[in-house]
């Protein structure tokens, strides 16, 4: 398999995203810092368009046959969407960008579609908010792995 190919796939999974893919891309499989980045935020976007049509079938699917997930989803998006449009007023769509771009685990791409969806975000609209967050954190990822920022550094 190509390392190309290597690395589209791997940013494509959960948790892993582009956070691992990316200095694996760059130490493992030999690829420049722009290939590595290029082909690592494809990946981790690609999945999204499909994760954000995904969660809505999934809760509809569960709430129509299991009566417990029609009370726990009606909680959980009245209680969500209410504590977001409180936040919403003061950060808006900052918040998703900030959220997915921050490169520590559980804070990537996939988590932030479950967010966008929670919080009602529009389709479209979801999907550029955390394509940007995607970039930033890409960025950050390969400029901690190329050496030119370090957080060791910080302190």
């Amino acid at each position: 398999m190509s390392p190309v190919l290597k690395t589209l796939l791997l940013a494509m999974m959960p948790i892993n995203e582009l956070r691992g893919t990316i200095p694996l891309s760059l130490s493992v499989f030999k690829m420049g810092a722009f290939e590595a980045f290029f082909w690592a935020v494809l990946g981790n976007i690609l999945p999204i368009f499909f994760l954000l049509l995904f969660w809505k079938y999934l809760v509809r699917f569960l709430m129509d046959r299991i009566p417990v997930f029609q009370k726990f989803f009606s909680w959980l998006f009245e209680r969500t969407r209410a504590k977001f449009y409180k936040k919403h007023s003061l950060y808006g769509d900052l918040a998703l960008v900030i959220f997915v771009a921050i490169p520590l685990p559980l804070t990537g791409a996939w988590t932030g579609s479950v967010a966008a969806f929670l919080f009602g975000i529009p389709y479209w609209r979801a999907i550029g908010l955390i394509f940007l967050g995607v970039v930033i954190a890409g960025i950050i990822v390969t400029a901690i792995s190329m050496g030119t920022f370090s957080i060791f550094n910080l302190v």
